[in-house]
Order: C-alpha cells, then sequence, then structure tokens
C-alpha cells in the first residue's frame, strides 16, 4: 500500500511560488523521495469590482489579478511529506495538501 501526497499551490506572486516549488523539489530529491510534478495549470484572471461607496452605482476601475497553480506528487515517503507539510512557507502561498492511499493492482477486499 502506498501513500501518495498531493501539493496544490496558488498565488498571485508567480515567482515565490515558482521559488518555492523549485524549493520543495529539490528538498524532495536530496531526501531520496519520487516526486512527480511540478505541474502547471494556465493562470486564473480575475476581475474583482471596486465601488466607491457602499451603495451601488459609482465605482473606480476594476482591480484585476492573476493567480498562479503548480501541484506536485510525493509518492511513498510519508515521513518526507510530513516534513514538507510543517515547512514557513511565504504568506503570499496558498498551500493545500492531500493525502490518498493507494492499493497496488489487483488487491482484493477481504
Amino acid at each position: 500500500m502506498t501513500f501518495v501526497t498531493k501539493l496544490s499551490l496558488e498565488s498571485g506572486d508567480r515567482v515565490a511560488l515558482d521559488e518555492t516549488v523549485s524549493d520543495i523539489k529539490a528538498f524532495i530529491e536530496r531526501k531520496g523521495a519520487e516526486c512527480r510534478g511540478p505541474f502547471n495549470d494556465p493562470p486564473d484572471h480575475l476581475s474583482v469590482p471596486q465601488y466607491r461607496t457602499l451603495a451601488p452605482g459609482d465605482q473606480f476601475a476594476s482591480w484585476d489579478y492573476s493567480v498562479y497553480s503548480r501541484r506536485l506528487e510525493i509518492h511513498g515517503n510519508d515521513h518526507i511529506a510530513r516534513q514538507v507539510g510543517h515547512m514557513d512557507f511565504p504568506d503570499s502561498l496558498h498551500i493545500e495538501i492531500e493525502v490518498e492511499h493507494r492499493k497496488p493492482a489487483g488487491h482484493r477486499r477481504t
């Protein structure tokens, strides 16, 4: 039985995101674990309206920004995945960690 730890990272700061992903990947490989990725998703372009007052009507120009995302997978080595989960990350990053339990092919439930 294998554990796969999936890391999803998002940020509006692409430079900080890419640096963090590179650091994580180097750390995982240095420890001898198998790392797949980073997988790049197309950026999300968002637009937020800005109103001058609480009442609808008069408004400023919309605030437009992009959110960049990267995904990594750590196969096996749950102790290394745990170390990655306890790392300090920049405040500009949003990180989600999902652990999936995979059974080998042909495995039967008893």
